[in-house]
C-alpha cells in the first residue's frame, strides 16, 4: 500500500472500511492513488470510515441501511454496489436487502429500486462466483 504519511485517524478509519467494504477494494483504491486523488482518499477515509462510521451511537447494520437507503437516493450505482457488499459484510441479509430496496422504490420511486435490485444481483453473482472458484 501507498507510503504516503498517514495520521492516526488514517489507520483506524482504514480498518474499518476495510473491514465493510473488503480489502482488495480498499488497497486498490489507496495503491492507486496519486497526487491527483490522495487528498480524497485521505479524506474519505478519515471523515468517512473513522469520524463518522467509528462513532458510538449507531452499529455497522445500522449504518449500512442507512447509506444504502442515501446513496440509492442519490443514484450512485458504483458506490450503491459497494454498499451493497458493504452491509452483507455487516450481517444485512439478501432477505433484509430486498426489503431496503422495496422501501426505497416506495420512497425514491420504482427507477431508483428497480436500479438497487439490479446492482445487487451483480454484487450476489461476484460474491457467489468467488465461493464458487
Amino acid at each position: 500500500m501507498s507510503n504516503r504519511p498517514r495520521s492516526q485517524r488514517f489507520e483506524r478509519g482504514l480498518k474499518t472500511r476495510r473491514e465493510v467494504l473488503g480489502p482488495e477494494y480498499v488497497d486498490k483504491a489507496i495503491d492507486g492513488a496519486d497526487d491527483f486523488n490522495w487528498a480524497m482518499q485521505e479524506l474519505t477515509t478519515e471523515w468517512c470510515w473513522d469520524a463518522t462510521w467509528n462513532r458510538p451511537g449507531l452499529d455497522r447494520r445500522s449504518r449500512s441501511i442507512l447509506n444504502l437507503g442515501m446513496i440509492a437516493a442519490l443514484g450512485r450505482s458504483h458506490e450503491f454496489k459497494l454498499h451493497v457488499r458493504g452491509a452483507i459484510n455487516n450481517g444485512i441479509t439478501r432477505d433484509e436487502l430486498k426489503e431496503i430496496f422495496i422501501q426505497v422504490g416506495t420512497y425514491c420511486g420504482v427507477p431508483a429500486a428497480m436500479d438497487c435490485f439490479r446492482v445487487a444481483k451483480e454484487v450476489f453473482a461476484e460474491m457467489d462466483g468467488a465461493l464458487d472458484g
